[in-house]
């Protein structure tokens, strides 16, 4: 657990021992935004900032993934003017980011499920998925109107219908052919995962794919979550042990 207060400085971890892929799940923007008193759409808006940050600093340093909790299908019971809110602020940070993610080779992905979207903000979601869909650096992935839940009950549909049409044997029904039907499909799974805001749990967030990610947790907020925050958390992964269940050799 940090609160690391140290100003940003060059991350000194070897490539090998850096993620491959970092999934965040950026909580506490409302409650940045009321310590200030503001708005709490001001706090939104910061996080915004604070997610343009940390993307550059993936590219930068070679991280290739970073997963982002944007609006998860919970969040729908927020009152309707900050819901409003949020899918305006969605709308411009698909126009307004275009630019630094072709300059930094950033290649976006969205993943949940898209009915209650507007339609307005899916096709901004549409133009920046073809625009960088060439990029072959750090892959941004939003997680938007998502639940680790709702993906699981969507992958088995997916293959329960494969099923029934006889296009696969329930025998063929494994780990890999799961992961397979999932919104994730070709990604690797999470390596580390950050939370921030120090709330510790998971919050239904890519269930399935962080069986075996380190975590952890800082008691900043996200939108004063800073680079040698970041640079914290990869020294803090870099140092650990991971087994996945089996022994140190």
């Amino acid at each position: 657990m940090s609160s690391s207060t140290k100003p940003d400085s060059e991350l000194d971890v070897p490539k090998e021992r850096q993620p491959r892929h970092v999934a965040i799940i950026m909580d506490g923007n409302g409650r940045w935004a009321q310590r200030q008193e503001l708005p709490r759409i001001r706090g939104h808006q910061q996080g915004a900032k604070t997610v343009r940050v940390i993307t550059e600093e993936c590219a930068r340093i070679g991280i290739e993934q970073l997963t982002l909790y944007c609006l998860s299908s919970e969040n729908w019971k927020r009152p309707e003017d900050e819901l409003e809110f949020l899918m305006f602020l969605l709308s411009q940070y698909m126009i307004d980011e275009r630019e630094t993610m072709m300059e930094n080779n950033i290649r976006l992905q969205i993943i949940g499920r898209r009915e209650r979207i507007p339609a307005d903000v899916q096709k901004e979601m549409d133009k920046s998925l073809e625009m960088t869909a060439g990029n072959t650096g750090t892959c941004l992935c939003l997680a938007i109107n998502y639940g680790g839940r709702a993906e699981i009950v969507d992958a088995t549909r997916k293959i329960t219908q494969k099923v029934v049409s006889g296009e696969l044997n329930a025998d063929d029904i494994s780990e890999e052919l799961v992961s397979a039907h999932l919104y994730t499909a070709g990604m690797s799974d999470p390596d580390l995962l950050i939370r921030t805001a120090g709330e510790m749990r998971i919050s239904n967030y890519l269930l399935w794919q962080i069986s075996y990610a380190e975590m952890w947790v800082t008691q900043r907020m996200w939108p004063e979550f800073a680079i040698a925050d970041f640079h914290e958390a990869i020294i803090d992964f870099s140092n650990r042990s991971r087994r996945f269940g089996g022994l140190n050799t």
